[in-house]
């Protein structure tokens, strides 16, 4: 128990805590007290849950979401999704995770992941910071409303959340959850292909703006020749995209991203193809004032004075 009581000794970080905040993280060392002595009591059936695991695969929606998919270099990253993490640890039973924000400092937070199994005492965590910044094609901003600042740390965390459960959880369970999502999505589909192609083109064009001819790219042939591996390929990568895992220009090649970007202009273009005003629909030379005689000995204001 004198370790439970340093963890959340730990997350509270301020030099001096009154008593509301003693009182909060006596009653969270309770809570998890409690939580050790019903998991001991009631300690996890191995079979049991991992039946439990494999039933919640057979849910579609689940299974579309079970992975995420995206480029890097030259090779492609697959891996488990945040959602089917969270199934499998709710499955899997007599687990604590989440994460929690130690402090915020110097336009920053201070985040601590954690997954632990409370039966066998095994712990993962993971502490990492996340600034305060949302980064755009445009450069990055600050973020200063509080809701803002959660999105961002919850994105974050998610990602870390998802690394320590599957930590706890063995590989091998792991996989059978995995290998039922995709015998979900091929043996359970009663849709003809045609339509589902046409679905996942239009899903692509309508909420993440990526066209037709970029997913041919991607799967490498026509979308009439689509197979339902490559539909389940791309539902990994549209789940890629949605949990922010990657940029949808960073999986597949649109049109128009080949040059520089078509918001962002250079402000000096159109000074350098032709300078001064037009009278009478002509262009005529811009002409400077030249400086008065008078004013030569008073200096003048500027860094280039």
């Amino acid at each position: 128990m004198q370790e439970i009581e340093n963890i959340y000794r730990n997350m509270d970080m301020p030099a001096q805590r009154n008593a509301a905040t003693e009182m909060a993280a006596s009653r969270q060392m309770q809570e998890v007290q409690g939580q050790i002595i019903m998991a001991k009591k009631f300690p996890r059936d191995v079979i049991a849950a991992r039946n439990r695991i494999l039933t919640a695969c057979q849910r579609k929606r689940l299974a579309e979401q079970a992975e995420y998919e995206y480029t890097r270099g030259d090779s492609k990253v697959t891996g488990v999704s945040i959602r089917l993490a969270e199934a499998m640890a709710q499955n899997w039973g007599n687990m604590d995770f989440g994460f929690v924000e130690l402090e915020q400092r110097g336009g920053e937070s201070q985040v601590m992941a954690y997954a632990w199994d409370l039966e066998t005492n095994t712990r993962q965590t993971k502490i990492f910071s996340v600034p305060h910044i949302r980064e755009t094609k445009k450069g990055n901003y600050p973020l200063t409303k509080p809701r803002d600042i959660y999105e961002q740390v919850a994105n974050q965390a998610a990602r870390r959340v998802r690394a320590c459960i599957l930590g706890i959880i063995p590989g091998d369970i792991v996989e059978e959850a995995v290998e039922q999502c995709h015998k979900t999505l091929v043996d359970g589909e009663e849709t003809p292909l045609v339509d589902l192609i046409k679905g996942a083109v239009r899903t692509a064009e309508k909420d993440y703006q990526v066209p037709q001819e970029s997913l041919e790219k991607y799967i490498g042939c026509k979308a009439e020749a689509f197979s339902m591996n490559d539909l389940i390929r791309l539902k990994k990568v549209f789940n890629s995209i949605k949990d922010g895992m990657a940029k949808r220009e960073e999986i597949f090649e649109l049109p128009g991203m080949d040059g520089e970007d078509p918001e962002i202009k250079n402000p000096y273009e159109d000074k350098k193809k032709g300078r001064g005003k037009k009278q009478d629909g002509k262009s005529v030379p811009e002409t400077h004032p030249q400086p008065d005689p008078a004013q030569a000995d008073i200096p003048q204001d500027g860094p280039f004075a």
